[in-house]
């Protein structure tokens, strides 16, 4: 559990959260996941001796228990898609889809709007994408003008044509690059850095590497997906690499990679010791997944997780995953986007849902073949209203599989990469 904070924050806008001084550490925040704990671990030697410097974090909802965070998901978790989770309970953090840096790049607008407009209480974090570094301190400047919680560098992105062009999970080939970039970012972001990584492109022959610069640039967060770029998001989690972080760095690390549920949640930190988890794609088919991972917290406080994993947390039933998917495919609707486009966008989105209707994938079937929105409606009321209190379940079928790439495109690394 990560300390708490009692945070001093500026009351200016309606937006939640803008980043503020550190008042005072609440001593009862205290616990096997605490920042203490990262002070303590005995040193690395390869990691060059120098002082901890740990900037706190924002506190999490629930003082004292693991942070979730969701995860940044390009043209997924924009404002519309975090105010929904917010509705079912909102994660600890959020991060934004990635904001593109380059030579000719200015913060795209539709992406500010989630800092600016952000009325779901809590902090986001603005991620950059690029390698660049005058075009990426450029990109700081004018992004620490908002209220965001830090800033974030992605250097996971699985897309070959981001990749291609040596950024995302590109610039785990070069740790050198990694080195220049941290460097300038931590000379220019004077409160929260953070990281989201891969274990390495096509090996992990430069975790250990790239683990020694987050600590050489005191980054304030290291999130690791534990797989590699070209493993994409099919193949086994590899979690030890997460527990090797964890027993590396000196800042808090969240696990992400196939966080299903709540309860593999509580099997995950178990596991890995991290402070916490990013959830992706299952916070898309379950949005109260994180109010879940608080109520299961709250049950196991010391770890573990119960051999019922419906035990003591809410548990949705189909009628409440129908009203989520009308709620979702209205306030993602935009006048200007043809009804086509957004039944194929919500498409996308019911591919992760499905997986949890029913076992056979009858849902998924005929939702694939809807092309109106009057269809599609047809389709969630016969599947999900004939029998309105049946439990969805918290976990996807096995062998139903998410197809989002087969819909209309969307941008690189989004759910179009994702296949499982």
């Amino acid at each position: 559990m990560l300390a708490a904070y009692i945070y001093e924050t500026m009351p200016v806008s309606p937006a939640g959260f803008f980043p503020g001084r550190v008042l005072g550490l609440c001593p009862a925040a205290t616990g096997r996941f605490s920042t203490a704990s990262y002070r303590s671990m005995p040193p690395n030697p390869s990691i060059p001796a120098r002082p901890v410097e740990l900037r706190p974090l924002p506190a999490s909802v629930v003082a004292s228990q693991p942070l979730t965070a969701l995860a940044p998901m390009q043209d997924v978790t924009d404002l519309a898609f975090m105010g929904v989770i917010t509705r079912h309970g909102p994660p600890d953090l959020f991060f934004t889809e990635f904001f593109r840096v380059h030579s000719q790049s200015r913060p795209e607008r539709h992406i500010l709007r989630s800092i600016t407009e952000n009325t779901t209480g809590r902090p986001i974090f603005a991620q950059l994408i690029g390698e660049s570094v005058p075009d990426i301190l450029r990109t700081v400047r004018e992004l620490l003008a908002h209220p965001v919680a830090g800033i974030d560098l992605n250097l996971g992105c699985p897309a070959p044509k981001v990749y291609k062009k040596n950024v995302g999970g590109g610039l785990l080939r070069d740790p050198a690059r990694v080195d220049e970039i941290l460097g300038a970012l931590r000379a220019a972001v004077p409160g929260l850095l953070t990281v989201k990584m891969r274990l390495g492109f096509d090996d992990t022959a430069n975790f250990g590497r790239i683990l020694e610069l987050i600590d050489r640039h005191s980054v304030d967060l290291l999130t690791v997906h534990a797989r590699t770029v070209k493993e994409m998001y099919r193949s086994a989690v590899h979690y030890d690499f997460i527990a090797q972080a964890v027993q590396t760095v000196h800042c808090p690390v969240l696990a992400n990679g196939n966080v299903t549920s709540a309860h593999r949640a509580a099997a995950i930190l178990d596991r890995t010791g991290a402070a916490g988890v990013m959830i992706g794609r299952h916070a898309i088919r379950n949005p109260w997944i994180f109010r879940q991972c608080r109520e299961l917290f709250a049950r196991r406080p010391t770890g573990g997780a119960p051999e019922d994993p419906a035990e003591g947390i809410f548990q949705p039933t189909l009628a409440d995953v129908h009203d989520y998917i009308r709620h979702l495919y209205h306030v993602t609707a935009a006048p200007e986007v043809p009804a086509v486009l957004q039944v194929a966008k919500m498409k996308k989105y019911l591919n992760f849902v499905g997986q949890s209707v029913d076992p056979a994938g009858a849902f998924l079937h005929d939702m694939r073949r809807a092309q109106t929105e009057a269809q599609l409606f047809a389709v969630c009321d016969r599947h999900l209203l004939a029998d309105p209190t049946r439990p969805f379940s918290l976990e996807p079928y096995p062998g139903i599989l998410a197809r989002p790439n087969r819909e209309a495109s969307f941008e690189a690394c989004s759910l179009d990469t994702v296949t499982a």
